[in-house]
């Protein structure tokens, strides 16, 4: 498979739904008009930030549609999650993603029983990867969430053989760069290594690293970017003084409450409701959400990304 290297940031994208939580699939075309409008170049679907594991097949494939549709109408790259307790359910929505023209798929790999070894985690890839052979297939590591603590050395090795559409690694395992730098060294770079980690983007930029994928792109893409920007253009006092405005925007959502529900929180300051998360997660209040419109002025982050 030639694969198709991608450049710049690509939002973990939120859940859209209405009061009583069913799906707000109207929301989405204003959503990715508004994520074109901050220079996001991608979007990935039905992730962590999405509350994927919390919906249906069913209801996953029909964000997916959406988020598809949408996604061409302003040319953006969609890489639908399809992570399962099932890998038969993965494969269901692996040839779904493939059969509304998706870019791209990703899975974390076994959910409950955990793969043992990296040998295990290709096996169940393959599966996946398999049911959508047109598409890109990108695992998602994320061990703290999935579990599956195996060394991504080994395992992009072994991809490489077992997997014909194999084409990169959504690498959100924090502090694990030297497993960053290998893979993305790996095979003469050949694949797309994407960095999952905000707060420490300029590090995998160093790294050699062209893209990422992260929650907060959703709605602070321009501070990244200026992060990119600084970067190529060699001024790393520049890259270093928006990226420490990057932890400390990342220390005000998680200081004020659960990631995804604040981050919701935050679109929603910037004029962008989404609707509600789904529990076991659990809303800010209008006290907590006041408090953080306040800290988030007090960051200046309403100049850069208002």
């Amino acid at each position: 498979m030639n694969i198709e290297k991608t450049k710049g940031l690509v939002a973990a994208t939120f859940s859209a739904l209405h009061k009583d939580g069913s799906l707000g699939l109207e929301i989405i075309p204003k959503y990715a008009s508004f994520l074109k409008n901050k220079k996001v170049v991608g979007v990935f679907v039905n992730g962590s930030s999405g509350e994927g594991f919390s919906f249906t097949t069913e209801e996953r494939m029909k964000i997916a549609e959406a988020w598809v549709k949408a996604s061409k109408q302003v040319d953006l790259k969609a890489i639908i999650h399809v992570g399962h307790t099932s890998v038969a359910e993965e494969c269901k929505m692996a040839a779904h993603a493939q059969e509304i023209g998706a870019r791209g798929i990703a899975s974390v790999g076994p959910i409950y029983f955990k793969a043992k070894s990296p040998s295990q985690l290709v096996d169940w890839c393959a599966q996946t990867a398999a049911a959508a052979p047109a598409l890109p297939y990108y695992f998602y590591n994320i061990p703290r969430m999935s579990g599956n603590v195996v060394n991504m050395i080994d395992f992009i090795s072994l991809a490489k053989e077992k997997i014909p559409n194999f084409a990169g690694i959504k690498f959100s395992d924090p502090g694990d760069f030297p497993g960053l730098l290998f893979c993305q060294s790996f095979d003469n770079a050949r694949f797309d290594i994407m960095h999952g980690q905000d707060e420490s983007l300029l590090s995998a930029l160093a790294l050699g690293i062209t893209s990422a994928i992260g929650s907060t792109y959703s709605f602070a893409a321009p501070i990244y970017n200026k992060i990119i920007d600084a970067f190529d253009s060699n001024d790393l006092n520049t890259a270093r003084e928006y990226q420490l405005m990057s932890v400390k925007l990342v220390g005000v959502i998680l200081g004020t409450g659960e990631l995804i529900p604040t981050c919701k929180a935050a679109l929603r300051l910037l004029g962008l409701d989404l609707g509600p998360v789904r529990p076991p997660l659990k809303d800010l209040d209008a006290s907590a959400t006041a408090g953080l419109n306040k800290k988030l002025e007090n960051l200046g982050f309403f100049k850069i990304c208002g």
